[in-house]
């Protein structure tokens, strides 16, 4: 296994601007929808804008999804995924009503705000994070440090202990996750100036 870091081509939109950011580390980074790549890599990222039940589908039809379930479940490297990116570990999602990965317990549903003028879906520009708990893909970014957020729908779940960021909006939601190997941000470190360099930065430095 080589110490390259795979960013998952399955169609999305956001690969070019995740992948300008990691070339200033200095890392290999390769974005890959080759299973033999894949499993040849150190971490993987998981990015991903737009529709969870087509993002679903073609992973499905790339015949993805059982590498990746063996690389993250099975090798357990580190994987991080990226706002749709990480809604794709979840059991499932309002948006299509399909299966995701199932990588954590956790559902993904649509915000449904009680004030409409004043909280719009979707949830977009910049916003705060608070931090649920210590964790390495965090280090050096302070508490309440702004993000860049894009989304309309976000994680629900009952397990607190892999809850690792929360943003308020209206309400809180679930806005980082932490499970073992398993990293989520709903938020895009790729536009979100030296907090985002720095988690970008922390992860393929685990």
């Amino acid at each position: 296994m080589s110490d390259q870091i795979v960013i998952i081509d399955y169609g999305v939109g956001n690969i070019n601007s995740i992948k300008k950011k990691l070339n200033l580390f200095n890392k290999k980074i390769i974005v890959s929808k080759n299973p033999i790549e894949i499993n040849d890599s150190s971490k993987i990222i998981l990015p991903g804008v737009g529709h969870f039940s087509k993002a679903m589908e073609s992973l499905r039809e790339l015949n993805l999804i059982e590498c990746l379930n063996k690389a993250v479940l099975i090798d357990k490297k580190p994987v991080l995924g990226i706002c749709l990116g990480m809604q794709l570990m979840a059991l499932k999602s309002e948006e299509g009503d399909v299966n995701g990965l199932g990588w954590i317990n956790a559902e993904v549903v649509k915000f449904k705000m009680a004030d409409k003028l004043r909280y719009k879906v979707p949830h977009l520009g910049w916003n705060t994070i608070q931090f649920s708990k210590k964790s390495k893909l965090i280090e050096g970014v302070p508490d309440s440090s702004e993000f860049y957020f894009s989304h309309s729908y976000h994680l629900i779940n009952s397990d607190k202990s892999i809850v690792l960021n929360e943003t308020e909006y209206e309400y809180k939601f679930i806005s980082a996750i932490e499970s073992e190997n398993i990293y989520g941000v709903q938020y895009h470190p790729e536009k979100s100036y030296k907090a985002g360099e720095m988690i970008l930065k922390n992860f393929i430095n685990l």
